[in-house]
């Protein structure tokens, strides 16, 4: 059916301000470039930072840890402080503050000023991550369209990750340990600008005040989970009061938390959305891919340096195909999930990592370059398509209006299922592991259970002991490095077959609105600066400017609420030859003074919808 002329007018107006949403993804995706960047780049600078600064054990430890913790703690909180005060004032707010901690890291001269900096480094990234997440959601309303930049935005992700530790290797060797800080500062010298220009201000439909404590609770309860969490993955006796305390108290606080937004008649996340299967569904997805990837990093980067014997470099670049694989699987997200849709994708996503991860059973003690190439390589597309896929309808289901608590929600479960990754399938390699090097001939016992902690120190102990008690207990524990580390592969693919069967929960196909470039379509209000907003709020002004009279301006809302009823009626008449419930009528969150009607949901793909046969093309 063709368009009125009077739909017309706004269609262009609209389709002229579109044209400036691929540049705010290019400075959203910068944007979270850095923070990616700082969480891997600092690693390879350990070394000399702790030749220069002579810190703790403790000190070093919190060094390290202190972004990622506080980082993970605080997405909740500033994730619905964007809702409410608007997103890209939050977003701006951690440039600066991101520029700011990082000119002090570069600059510290001791190891307290060093953490310190670090966790201004978490605030900042807090602010950033999920406020990037939702304003994507916002300036892309056509779920095509998003899924395409989704697809970028994880594969950018995907780069920073991959590209920390080789830049922060190149600037180490080059100039010293502060300069893998100090190269953010230009970096946000030129974005921070960009960003106040080319950003639109969005906010959610959230109304009452803001409820700091609660965010204050869910900061403290994530804090707590993530550190015990991180405890516990580094070797420490879970039911030992540094891991089980701060589990304890993270796990109380967030039920306490839960309880108190569903009394609140104006929560700071809307727990609804809890109820919609897609959206829990699409969490655990997100959890337990992150719990794969990230254990299984980093039991890869151990057997490649300690068993296979390659220098931190080469590791690296073997490393390279697995980063080079899930860019693919970002870039053609879109594309296969307008294919296949949502459940499908992230099932096969699942099966594909676990095929892949059985493969890589087949590593021994010798290295087969070929045999690990395939395996990353089939690792990162399947995992990197089933995050995509995950992300794309975790924020689908959620309304505009919570898109930064909905942000936030994944953005803590992708910090949460790295955490427990590295405890979960770093205890099931120590627990199997351990045993293998219990009675090896000649070797103390004491020995023996200094060797059991890792491979890197049973090297150590081999040296120290030397002779043939050295000799086999460096191929004792080899042996059983990898005897581990088959085991560690198996019981990750039956989580990853755990979450295949999870994801059929998912939605069949992509559903997208039946009209979303319409005149009411959601982007015509978020891409307007808030000025002009607030003037055309009055259908006195909008109908016919500054001399226009009462009359005039019943006459345009009364017209536009017709436009909406014609939309309405021809939406219902799609629904019904294409077999699905009427639209349902919904007060507007943007313009509370009038009904408006839903946009009924189709799929992406005519093959849903149209009988076989039917001679139509597919889209």
């Amino acid at each position: 059916m063709s368009r009125t002329n009077t739909a017309q007018g706004p269609l262009r107006a609209a389709a002229g301000r579109s044209a400036n949403r691929w540049v705010v993804l290019v400075v959203l995706c910068v944007s979270l470039l850095l923070v990616a960047l700082d969480a891997t780049i600092l690693h390879v600078a350990v070394p000399s930072l702790t030749e220069d600064l002579r810190p703790s054990s403790t000190a070093l430890l919190w060094i390290v840890d202190a972004y990622p913790l506080i980082c993970a703690s605080l997405l909740i909180l500033f994730g619905t402080l964007g809702d409410r005060v608007g997103r890209r004032k939050v977003l701006l707010l951690g440039y600066a503050l991101f520029g700011i901690a990082s000119a002090i890291a570069a600059l510290a001269t001791e190891p307290s000023v060093l953490i310190a900096a670090r966790a201004l480094l978490g605030v900042g990234g807090a602010m950033i991550m999920p406020a990037t997440l939702s304003i994507l959601r916002t300036v892309f309303p056509d779920r095509r369209e998003r899924a395409t930049a989704i697809g970028i935005w994880t594969a950018v992700a995907a780069i920073g990750a991959a590209t920390g530790p080789v830049l922060g290797g190149f600037l180490v060797e080059h100039y010293w340990w502060g300069s893998v800080f100090l190269i953010n500062i230009p970096l946000m010298a030129l974005i921070l600008p960009l960003g106040r220009r080319l950003l639109p201000e969005s906010r959610g439909g959230a109304d009452g005040p803001w409820d700091a404590l609660g965010a204050l609770m869910a900061a403290a309860g994530v804090l707590g989970c993530v550190l015990g969490v991180k405890r516990a993955g580094a070797g420490d006796p879970l039911l030992a009061l540094p891991t089980a305390g701060p589990l304890l108290v993270g796990a109380a606080l967030l039920v306490l938390f839960v309880r108190r937004q569903r009394r609140r008649p104006h929560p700071l996340i809307d727990l609804r959305l809890f109820s919609r299967a897609a959206f829990t569904t699409s969490v655990g997805c997100i959890v337990i891919g992150m719990l794969a990837l990230v254990g299984l990093e980093l039991i890869a980067v151990q057997y490649l340096q300690l068993v296979i014997g390659l220098s931190p470099l080469e590791t690296g670049l073997r490393l390279l195909p697995l980063t080079f694989a899930a860019m693919a699987a970002g870039a053609t997200g879109s594309y296969t999930l307008r294919r296949i849709g949502p459940r499908r994708m992230v099932c096969w996503g699942f099966v594909l990592t676990a095929a892949a991860v059985l493969l890589l059973t087949l590593m021994g003690q010798h290295d087969r370059p070929l045999l690990l190439t395939v395996g990353f390589v089939l690792l990162g597309f399947g995992l990197q398509t089933t995050l995509f896929s995950a992300y794309e309808s975790m924020l689908s289901e959620a309304p505009p209006q919570s898109a930064g608590g909905a942000a936030a929600i994944g953005e803590t479960s992708y910090q949460l299922g790295a955490g427990m990754g590295i405890a979960l399938l770093g205890s099931v390699m120590n627990a199997a592991y351990a045993p293998g090097l219990d009675g090896v001939p000649g070797v103390p016992e004491e020995a023996s259970r200094a060797a059991a902690n890792s491979l890197g120190e049973a090297y150590q102990v081999a040296d120290r002991l030397g002779g043939a008690a050295g000799g086999a207990l460096h191929q004792a524990a080899r042996h059983a490095f990898v005897n581990g580390l088959h085991v560690t592969l198996c019981v990750s693919a039956g989580l990853l077959l755990l979450g295949a069967l999870m994801a059929r929960r998912l939605p069949r196909v992509m559903e997208c609105p039946a009209d979303p470039h319409g005149p009411d379509a959601e982007y015509t209000d978020v891409l307007v600066p808030e000025p002009t907003k607030a003037r055309t709020a009055d259908p006195e002004r909008a109908s016919g400017g500054a001399g226009a009279d009462r009359r005039g301006g019943a006459t345009g809302l009364a017209g536009d609420v017709s436009s909406a009823g014609a939309t309405a009626l021809a939406g219902r008449a799609a629904a019904e030859r294409a077999g699905m419930p009427d639209a349902v009528a919904v007060e507007s969150p943007e313009r509370g003074e009038r009904p408006e009607t839903a946009e009924p949901r189709v799929p992406a793909t005519r093959e849903a919808i149209e009988p076989a046969g039917s001679g139509r093309p597919a889209h």
